[in-house]
């Protein structure tokens, strides 16, 4: 039997939704419940794919169903297609697996051509009607199918009204839109070539295949890769009889949420138009009224829209987007969809439903997007304050929150404005690097000119849940001048901008930031979700602030402390350089005992935010090269401070120097060349945890890990550095506190080798970013160069910085885990890369058996909440 493409909205049903669209098979479900849907059809989203396949085609066996359909369709009706006397009339609209806003609009009044339309206003006794009709026609198939810029048509209704005194479009006569329709079609022509297509079947095809073409659009393409919906999905199509809004004052359109989207408050949201097609309401033309003025309208209308609304919303269990038309007083349903909403109506809609009795914990637990509740972590701005603001420039929401400050160009300029003068700062800089973290870390907000979503400023300022726009390429930032223009904005050193890094946006001037508030609710969930979840959520987290952030969002442990970041503070780096500029173990080791105060006070603070959480902190990582300045200027600078010769200290940077410093001399090699700097931090991690069980009168268990091994022996080596160093202090102090030594599985040898190294290493973390890098053979500051092409061109679907790519990486992940603990049965595993905060990300650790995900602190509830999904759907 042959493939079927095509089908009636009375053949399909809800769970149809991956061969039909959301949109299809919730058009089949309502005509199923006998509700007042003009009937159509659904081309699949299988159609879409052989589109493609067969090289952007619509395969004739397709084009036959779609003709057999439409014949269908002018039964139902009593209408025909084309006809001049009795025409039937569609709109053709996408419908993916799942809503894709804006990813392509509505065709209406398909059909319509020069024959029809005189047909159309003599079968309606309304002339006025039937070109308003055909005008919009004729706009949105030449915007939407042959991607002619709909404002040429808007200025041609501009111009007819001006030229008739005509303030709405509403005003315009039957005589004045035959003239818009005759300077439209000119138009179409002037920038076609041809004449606008009068055969309905070939309109028809022409708007599916661009329907199938918007699958591929620049829009969807983004909303895709945000939003992890593959590729291969393809969309459908619905054709559906037209059914008029704009048949004058007893007619009208409008869309209405059977909630609040905005705040989850259970009461009709929506608005409407009279005498108006669809798209008149969202574009903002004319002004809508609130649904419940249609009450006063049309009684009965509202009466049976109300009634059909909660029918609606009890039958799919959750709030719902309507578009709805009426008709001459006759009510008809155009869609129904779950509604989007925001972070704060999503949990009072998932918590309400449950205390209504609808659905339960778990299903509300499943119904609020972890990757939403970001919005909730951070500033935001004033709603009010906002609406006045127009953005100046738009770069990568890199990391959520909105941020207001004077602008400085160096990481010196805004420590000593921060902290100097308590002014709120932005860190402006063409891209940042390590030794920017002082300035990072006193900012309220960091914007960059170059990099991309996980460049060095989004991934340290996800971290530390700093507000991050990104790869704003608008901004021209000129660090030594500290200057930045946009287009002909120009904004100095200590002018004041505002960010916000949830959209993208740059603002000139200073907008009132408001804090988060978590609510009754939000508590309520999350509890909720920490019922069901078998993945323990631990944090990265460097200093004890993070740390603090950290447990107050519920984290049980902190999965990663990076100590490189401690050595750039400005009382510190100067020992730092003294250590890696010394000649001698004996030089060397005088500059470490200056630090190794520094490091216990450090690990103090945080093994005291955390109390008996584990704590994982890992020793030195970073190519020592980044702790030196690179510039000769610069180099002077620090060899006086130093007493050093320029030349000496000259020498020692040339030496640093990697071609490839990702693959270089960094991670366990630093303490396998200078064992001294694992001693060192081993003292300082040990006296720390010591000092502080004793204050507090608790059991500290340190977790220490090796990064970046990749063979046995050196495993191996460097733990009996970091045993033989912790005993001392045991000794010293006669304390008797247990420590595990383990390791980070960054480097793929090591997760293929993984059941040797377990003979050595307590516990495994998978250093995702860095095995992703080394897997892929590309550097993650370097990919943004190439990443958009093979987006483009459908090599890759996602980022695989911010996605874990499972067949690969996650392979990887799986095999080392798997050998691991066939070594050792009661190795703890978990994953401490960005991939730890994403939430496909985590459906894959759990799936994977592993023990916890650690990840930046704001990301703490989003990851509790993913888990927590994970955990629901594996039982279902």
């Amino acid at each position: 039997m042959a493939k079927k493409y095509v089908y009636l909205f009375s053949e399909g049903n809800a769970s149809m939704r991956n061969l039909l669209g959301g949109k299809g098979a919730n058009l089949a479900e309502m005509t199923n419940l006998g509700l007042p849907v003009p009937q159509g059809f659904t081309v699949t989203t299988e159609a879409c794919t052989k589109y493609y396949e067969d090289g952007k085609k619509i395969s004739d066996d397709i084009v036959e169903e779609i003709y057999k359909n439409m014949a269908i369709l002018e039964q139902i009706n009593n209408k025909k297609f084309g006809d001049k006397k009795n025409p039937l009339l569609v709109s053709v609209r996408s419908g993916a697996r799942v809503s894709m806003p804006g990813m392509m609009d509505t065709i209406l009044n398909l059909g319509l051509n020069d024959d029809t339309v005189v047909g159309l206003a003599e079968a309606t006794n309304n002339e006025r009607f039937a070109y308003d009709s055909y005008r919009r026609f004729i706009q949105m198939f030449s915007d939407v199918v042959m991607g002619i810029d709909k404002n040429k048509f808007e200025a041609i209704l501009d111009a007819v009204k001006e030229e008739n005194g005509a303030k709405y479009d509403t005003d315009l006569t039957a005589e004045n839109l035959k003239e818009v329709v005759k300077r439209y079609k000119e138009l179409y022509k002037q920038e076609m070539g041809v004449e606008f297509p009068q055969d309905p079947k070939v309109q028809l095809l022409e708007a599916v295949k661009a329907v199938f073409r918007s699958w591929d659009n620049p829009r969807a393409i983004v909303y895709r890769r945000l939003n992890d919906i593959p590729s291969d999905w393809g969309t459908a199509v619905n054709v559906q009889t037209m059914v008029f809004g704009n048949m004058g004052n007893d007619s009208g359109t409008g869309v209405a949420f059977t909630r609040n989207p905005a705040t989850g408050e259970k009461a009709l949201f929506g608005e409407f138009l009279m005498n108006a097609q669809g798209e008149d309401v969202v574009a903002g033309i004319r002004t809508p009224q609130p649904i419940s003025t249609l009450k006063d309208i049309m009684p009965e209308v509202y009466n049976q829209f109300t009634e059909i609304a909660n029918k609606l919303e009890n039958h799919y269990r959750d709030m719902q987007d309507i578009e709805f038309t009426i008709e001459r007083s006759k009510l008809y349903m155009l869609q129904t969809r779950n509604g989007k909403r925001t972070a704060q109506a999503a949990l009072k809609v998932a918590i309400d439903l449950v205390n209504e009795g609808l659905i339960d914990e778990k299903e509300a637990v499943l119904r609020v997007d972890p990757k939403q509740l970001d919005q909730l972590l951070h500033p935001m701005f004033d709603a009010e304050a906002l609406k006045a603001a127009k953005p100046i420039a738009k770069g990568l929401p890199a990391s959520p929150g909105a941020a207001a400050g004077k602008v400085y160009f160096t990481a010196d300029d805004a420590v000593e404005a921060a902290k100097g003068r308590g002014e709120k700062v932005v860190l402006v800089r063409m891209e940042t690097s390590p030794e920017d973290i002082e300035g990072m870390v006193v900012a309220q907000g960091i914007l960059t000119g170059r990099g991309g979503m996980t460049s060095h400023a989004a991934v340290v300022a996800r971290g530390m849940g700093t507000c991050c726009v990104a790869g704003c390429s608008a901004a021209l930032i000129d660090e030594n001048e500290k200057v930045m223009k946009i287009g002909d904005v120009i904004v100095k050193e200590g002018d004041y901008i505002s960010i916000d890094g949830s959209t993208g946006n740059v603002y000139l001037g200073e907008i009132k930031t408001v804090p988060p508030s978590l609510t009754g609710n939000f508590a309520t969930l999350m509890g909720w979700a920490d019922r069901y979840r078998k993945l323990k959520v631990k944090a990265n987290a460097d200093i004890p602030r993070d740390a603090k952030v950290a447990v107050n969002f519920g984290a049980e442990g902190i999965g990663l402390c990076r100590t490189e970041h401690m050595f750039f503070a400005e009382d510190r780096i100067p020992a730092m350089r003294e250590m890696i500029v010394s000649k001698t173990e004996e030089q060397r080791r005088n500059a470490l005992n200056k630090l190794l105060p520094m490091q216990r006070s450090d690990f103090e603070g945080l093994f005291e935010a955390m109390g008996e959480h584990p704590v994982t902190i890992r020793l030195l990582d970073p190519p020592l090269h980044e702790f030196l300045p690179h510039e000769d200027e610069d180099i002077k600078a620090l060899a006086n401070e130093m007493g050093m010769a320029f030349e000496d200290l000259k020498a020692t940077v040339e030496s640093l120097k990697e071609f490839n410093p990702m693959l270089g001399f960094r991670g366990c090699r630093l303490a396998v060349k200078y064992p001294e700097i694992a001693e060192m931090q081993t003292r300082a991690i040990i006296e720390a945890a010591i000092n502080v069980s004793n204050k507090l009168g608790i059991n500290i268990e340190p977790q220490i890990m090796i990064p970046l091994i990749g063979d046995i022996k050196e495993m191996k080596y460097v733990k009996e550095i970091i045993v033989k160093a912790a005993d001392e202090v045991l000794k010293e102090k006669n304390a008797n506190l247990k420590y595990q030594v383990g390791t980070m599985i960054e480097v793929p040898r090591a997760a293929l080798t993984a059941d040797e190294i377990a003979k050595e290493a307590e516990f495994f973390s998978f250093g995702t970013n860095d095995l992703t890098q080394l897997t892929f053979a590309f550097s993650r500051d370097d990919a943004g160069k190439f990443l958009e092409s093979y987006y483009d061109k459908k090599i890759y679907d996602f980022d695989p910085f911010a996605k874990l790519d499972q067949n690969g990486v996650g392979k990887l992940v799986e095999m080392g885990t798997k050998l691991g603990r066939q070594t050792r049965p009661d190795l703890s595993v978990g994953i401490c890369g960005e991939h730890g905060g994403d939430p496909s990300s985590i459906e894959f650790c759990h799936k994977a058996g592993l023990d916890y995900v650690s990840c930046s602190p704001y990301r703490v509830p989003i990851a509790r909440l993913a888990a927590a999904q994970a955990a629901i759907k594996d039982e279902k």
